[in-house]
């Protein structure tokens, strides 16, 4: 086994070499890419990346415009509700009896003292009278 441990490894020089070889060749592959040709072979795929910028920034505007127009709306919408429960809140005072009274008082109205009654006419007694 020590035989086998002595036995020195294959050239290292020839490995860096063919390292070497393969990174130039990944940056002549990447060169050739962005070279002119490259780019005339890829113009449709650029073209469908420029086209995708295009849709996202105009879907962006749009979001914010959107946005804008929703806090719009809920501002107003916030100012109606506040205006809705002013109003309701001064239609129930306003049904109150003291209000009622208050308000009857600036016209020359008096509230009654007795209560309300109701004037029945007895019909059995009309019949009778004109016989």
């Amino acid at each position: 086994m020590q035989d086998q441990e002595a036995i020195t490894p294959p050239d290292e020089a020839s490995e860096m070499e063919t390292t070497t070889d393969r990174v130039r060749s990944d940056w002549k592959a990447i060169l050739d890419k962005i070279s002119y040709k490259g780019i005339v072979n890829n113009v449709p795929f650029i073209a469908f990346l420029v086209l995708l910028a295009i849709i996202y920034i105009n879907n962006n505007q749009r979001t914010i415009e959107v946005q804008r127009e929703l806090n719009k709306q809920n501002s107003e919408l916030k100012e109606l509700r506040w205006k809705y429960m002013d109003i309701k809140s001064r239609l129930v005072n306003a049904g109150m009896e003291t209000e009622i009274i208050r308000n009857a008082t600036t016209i020359g109205m008096k509230p009654m003292i007795f209560p309300a009654y109701k004037v029945e006419i007895d019909t059995t007694i009309k019949k009778t009278a004109k016989n």
